[in-house]
């Protein structure tokens, strides 16, 4: 029962903390109220604005982002998804906290496993030398081919148990030098937790990485508190890859049927273009220490190999 309670509370909690945080990143400006002149004590908009813009009252609001309203109806909700800007991804995420509060949505996790179907490690085989792994949904890596585990160098150095690809993005010192957009790639990885965790907050699969993340990583920690989710999207990637050089790579990103919220990731490009001519090379790469960098002469005897 204490666990219940527990659970329930933090589904509460979350509302207010989404709340919160989109209302303190929206500045008067951006939805076209004119303020007057002197210091704002209050980043973004006040909660008596906010309340304003959606048509409802300041104590309804207040309640709400303190976690002592939970059943906000759907008009409300598209009330404040308005007033905020929201995007569809941010207005799904405000559903999906709501849902859960209001005790619509289920309380139970998926039962956690890292066991892959040996037919779907033979999938990840057939797709070389595109690259491709799978994940669980807090991005345990879980399964991959040769070139889905060359591709992230020095991904290799860690325990087959510790590689995890946001543990990897924000603690391993290759990561920085492998993408050139590093920062761009870190905002998505922290929004895409964020939205898992707002809808489960304590589940321990998220926690446990969440937790070690905000210790390790103050990087990490400043993007948590922003609270950004995004959907997910077509993507496209550069590398900087150490081995092999620059490759610029489709990506794509599936669920799994009859799998516990394990995806599918694989990379692409175009046969007859110098990326997918890296690629090739990749596949016939050995995962090297981090900071490696083949020789001319290494280089040559693998590709007359």
């Amino acid at each position: 029962m204490a666990s219940e309670q527990s659970t329930s509370r933090s589904a509460d909690m979350e509302l207010g903390r989404f709340l919160r945080a989109r209302r303190t990143q929206t500045s008067p400006d951006q939805v076209g109220l004119t303020v007057g002149a002197g210091m704002r004590r209050t980043p973004g908009l006040r909660r008596e604005e906010l309340a304003t813009l959606a048509g409802i009252s300041i104590d309804y609001y207040v309640r709400l982002e303190r976690g002592k309203e939970t059943r906000p109806s759907p008009s409300v909700l598209d009330a404040l998804a308005r007033a905020l800007h929201l995007d569809d991804a941010e207005h799904q995420h405000l559903r999906e906290l709501a849902a859960r509060a209001a005790r619509y949505a289920p309380e139970t996790s998926p039962p956690l496993s890292r066991t892959v179907r040996p037919h779907l490690k033979l999938v990840l085989e057939t797709m070389r030398p595109s690259p491709a792994y799978i994940v669980s949904r807090s991005m345990d890596l879980l399964a991959w081919n040769s070139c889905g585990l060359a591709l992230y160098a020095g991904l290799a150095d860690w325990p087959a148990t510790q590689r995890n690809l946001a543990r990897y993005l924000f603690l391993h010192p290759t990561a920085r030098t492998l993408f050139p957009d590093w920062d761009n790639q870190v905002r998505g990885c922290v929004a895409r937790l964020r939205a898992l965790a707002g809808t489960d907050p304590d589940a321990p699969d998220l926690t446990s990485l969440v937790g070690e993340l905000l210790l390790k990583s103050p990087d990490f920690a400043k993007l948590w508190e922003r609270y950004d989710v995004i959907g997910r999207k077509k993507i496209e990637k550069t590398f900087h890859h150490p081995q092999v050089g620059i490759l610029t790579l489709s990506g794509q990103s599936m669920q799994l049927e009859g799998t516990p919220s394990q995806r599918l990731g694989v990379y692409t490009a175009e046969p007859g273009t110098p990326d997918h001519d890296a690629m090739l090379l990749l596949d016939m790469t050995e995962p090297r220490p981090a900071g490696h960098r083949d020789t001319k002469a290494e280089q040559q005897q693998r590709t007359q190999s």
